[in-house]
């Protein structure tokens, strides 16, 4: 299970150093760039739907680290098919990792930000939230992700934590790459053809997620929380 690319965000004055990626793969050339811009990183790989391996993962963060105060729940995997031909182990997959993946991490980090009073999560859902052919797998996982986001900003929100979720449109990444050799497709025409269908006539990169999440763990998003923002070059009901 893999994130997304690492995002430099403008954290809390006293994490402001410490960034974590949890991925599998590029994991090293992650922590370079981090600790060449002057950071302080560390790549844990981990299956984040495996409970043991979520605790310790955060467990090591904690310890190399110090206790994490900002959490960005971005591991995912795709399993795309029609509801007729998906499988038992389509929908279980990408369940495990979208909604129990980031249940087990919220979980296991909220005592560290409850216990220092401060904290922000930010969750990764989907347009595909609002429904998408060949993806009621993924879709019914991006939802779900919505209301987990919100029920943890009315739970959590007295202890200084904040919980928003970013809700991406586009965005030209490995899994869209994958996506358009699914359809046989080549990427740049896929990409072009989906640009015909977007307001602002371009797909959105990783960068245009990073700043929304950069925007939701900084000290000025303090009072937005249990808010779900599409990043999608146009609106989105």
């Amino acid at each position: 299970m893999r994130g997304g690319q690492p995002a430099a965000v403008d954290a809390h004055p006293q994490h402001e150093e410490l960034v974590v990626q949890l991925l599998r793969g590029q994991d090293g050339r992650a922590v370079e760039k981090i600790t060449a811009a002057g950071g302080r990183a560390v790549a844990v790989g981990a299956d984040v739907s495996d409970e043991a391996q979520a605790e310790a993962a955060v467990a090591r963060v904690a310890r190399e680290l110090g206790a994490p105060a900002i959490l960005v729940n971005n591991a995912g995997v795709l399993r795309d098919n029609l509801l007729f031909k998906m499988t038992a182990a389509d929908w279980d997959t990408v369940m495990n990792v979208h909604l129990r993946g980031s249940f087990l991490m919220t979980r296991a980090v909220q005592k560290h930000m409850v216990d220092a009073g401060w904290g922000r999560i930010v969750n990764l859902s989907s347009s595909s939230a609002l429904g998408n052919r060949g993806q009621a797998n993924y879709s019914a996982a991006k939802a779900g992700l919505q209301g987990f986001t919100k029920t943890l900003a009315i739970e959590l929100g007295r202890f200084g934590i904040t919980a928003n979720a970013v809700a991406p449109g586009f965005i030209a990444t490995e899994m869209t790459k994958a996506t358009a050799e699914r359809v046989k497709m080549g990427f740049e025409e896929f990409k072009a053809a989906a640009a015909t269908q977007i307001p602002v006539q371009r797909v959105g990169e990783p960068e245009d997620i990073a700043n929304a999440i950069a925007f939701f763990t900084g000290e000025a998003a303090g009072f937005v929380s249990g808010q779900v923002l599409y990043v999608a070059g146009g609106p989105l009901d």
